[in-house]
């Protein structure tokens, strides 16, 4: 396997501005079709699209659920998790409740991470549990993983890329320590070049998410976000 390969392997293709187009959203599958990235993830009104798309190419559909800031009642976060995976999600990426783990609030946390797990398993998708990290604290952070944990999440992953901040090398070695081998980590928001890649994957990261997936495989320097 070349190198660019197996660095897209860890690559979701991201594409969640709230103007994209059904042809940008097109135009995405197509490149992840082409550089053959792990997933293409999308905003719910496009999974159907993205999944249809996508059919037979072995590159996987993800969607966002209470995006992109989390403060939305969990049952809305369940309802609209069941939707993606009825259009097709193999992936869902959920925003926390912020507050809640500002707060330390550690059942509130994992019955609101809980409930979408369950929902998403049982349509036989898997869960990722966006924290964001960038308005929490160490401590916050590691609680939040380990509620991620205890609610049988598949994924942390360190942001929306919509609340300020991003991935970061020190966040992503915290949430790997934090959830040992148990748990996936995902590194999303200003991962923008093959070094910035790299440096999360050897801090733990086993999986990207980025719009700036084809820069990054070309060892160009991405300017595009979310």
């Amino acid at each position: 396997m070349s190198e660019d390969l197996e660095l897209a392997s860890y690559i979701d293709h991201t594409l969640l501005k709230p103007e994209a187009s059904k042809e940008d959203i097109l135009k995405v599958c197509e490149e992840a079709k082409e550089y053959r990235f792990k997933a293409v993830c999308v905003n719910p009104i496009w999974v159907s699209t993205v999944h249809n798309a996508l059919k037979d190419s072995g590159v996987l559909t993800c969607a966002v659920v209470g995006f992109p800031l989390g403060a939305t009642p969990t049952e809305t976060k369940v309802f609209e998790a069941q939707g993606a995976v009825a259009d097709g999600a193999n992936e869902v990426d959920m925003v926390i409740d912020i507050a809640a783990a500002r707060a330390n609030d550690r059942d509130k946390l994992i019955q609101d991470i809980s409930a979408v797990a369950s929902a998403v398993h049982e349509g036989g998708a898997i869960l990722k549990v966006i924290i964001e990290t960038s308005l929490l604290s160490d401590d916050q952070k590691i609680l939040a993983c380990q509620a991620a944990a205890e609610s049988d999440a598949d994924f942390v992953k360190t942001s929306t890329g919509f609340n300020g901040g991003g991935a970061t090398v020190e966040d992503v070695t915290l949430m790997r320590e934090t959830v040992g081998d148990a748990l996936g980590v995902k590194a999303s928001g200003g991962v923008r070049s093959r070094e910035k890649a790299i440096e999360m994957i050897q801090a733990g990261a086993n999986r990207i998410g980025t719009s700036s997936g084809i820069a990054i495989v070309k060892g160009e320097q991405g300017t595009s976000s979310y």
